[in-house]
């Protein structure tokens, strides 16, 4: 990749290589400019790489191949000459995610487990298995995976139906420790929100300003995870997480599920990927439906934990197990 880097840079003014080196040596730890390059003819470039792939790969993914693994993030307006010059484009290789497949499931945790599970059968429970699946999940609403567990009331969800919000935001944020929601709820009005740890990862939903009396070593472990966290935005037609952080981000929702599933789909998200974790044609309408063993869930809303996943194949079995997560309440697309 060496020359081609060196034919490209030539080609960058001197203040698009500043900006080039700031971004490189902060890891895109804050939002900066586009980085334009002139579109020229990729035949004329050595291993014939566009300019944003060919930083992507140098800077960020070595076994990036082609363009369409790409997506621009909702900040970058470089990108298709959306800054109103189609002669050049954004190459900021942190102006860039790879996109998440939604073919590829979590990691088993415990794979006879799993087989047992897929031919109808109870997955075995081992003494070690057995306290990992009690811690968090005492006095749970939810029940406990080992059996049926009857559906919550519904007034322990946190749901906030889309038909209902009048205040004008897109949707609002709740973050949940295990099975106590912590703070208020954050209403979003910008098109994107970061949601992260500490200050000064930037401005947007801080969850270090969310008081708790009391947090487990767990809890407190997960948070220090959390990071840079994730991008929230509503682009057309749905919504994406680009997970920010350094740990990988675990995602639910109704519209990531096939249809006819009996459980929701859990998404992992590598950091510095992106996923649409939802989306507003396939919600349509719907009213509220029902999982079994998890109870009623609202057809518009998002899960999102941060470092752990959860579900069959995971010592945790439902999102309340994990000690760190946030729901997304969304309203009504306009």
């Amino acid at each position: 990749l060496k020359p081609a880097a060196h034919a490209l840079f030539k080609k960058l003014k001197d203040e698009e290589l500043e900006r080039l080196v700031q971004v490189v040596e902060s890891r895109g730890a804050w939002e900066s400019g586009c980085v334009l390059a002139p579109r020229g003819d990729p035949r004329g470039v050595k291993q014939g790489l566009p300019p944003q792939v060919l930083l992507c790969r140098l800077f960020r993914w070595p076994d990036l191949h082609q363009s369409h693994e790409l997506k621009h993030l909702c900040y970058c307006t470089g990108g298709q000459g959306a800054c109103g010059d189609l002669a050049v484009l954004c190459c900021n290789p942190h102006h860039f995610s790879r996109l998440a497949a939604p073919e590829t499931p979590p990691p088993p945790y415990l794979k006879a487990s799993c087989e047992h599970e897929n031919q109808g059968m109870e997955p075995a429970v081992t003494p070690s298995r057995r306290k990992r699946l009690r811690h968090g999940m005492r006095g749970s609403c939810w029940g406990s995976s080992l059996g049926p567990a009857p559906p919550p009331p519904r007034s322990s969800y946190t749901s906030l139906s889309w038909s209902t919000v009048k205040d004008g935001c897109w949707c609002k944020l709740a973050y949940w420790e295990y099975r106590t929601r912590v703070g208020r709820l954050y209403a979003v009005h910008e098109a994107s929100v970061n949601v992260f740890c500490e200050l000064p990862w930037g401005s947007g939903f801080c969850l270090a300003q969310l008081p708790a009396t009391y947090r487990s070593y767990a809890v407190r472990r997960a948070r220090g995870k959390i990071g840079r966290g994730l991008l929230l935005s509503r682009e057309p037609g749905g919504v994406w997480a680009y997970n920010r952080s350094e740990h990988p981000i675990f995602v639910s929702s109704p519209t990531l599920s096939p249809p006819g599933a009996c459980r929701l789909t859990v998404l992992k998200v590598l950091p510095g990927y992106s996923a649409k974790v939802f989306d507003y044609e396939w919600a349509g309408d719907r009213g509220g439906w029902q999982l079994p063993g998890e109870g009623p869930c609202d057809p518009h809303s998002i899960r999102i934990s941060f470092a752990k996943g959860w579900g069959p194949c995971y010592s945790r079995q439902f999102i309340t197990s994990c000690p760190c997560w946030l729901e997304v309440l969304l309203n009504q697309p306009r």
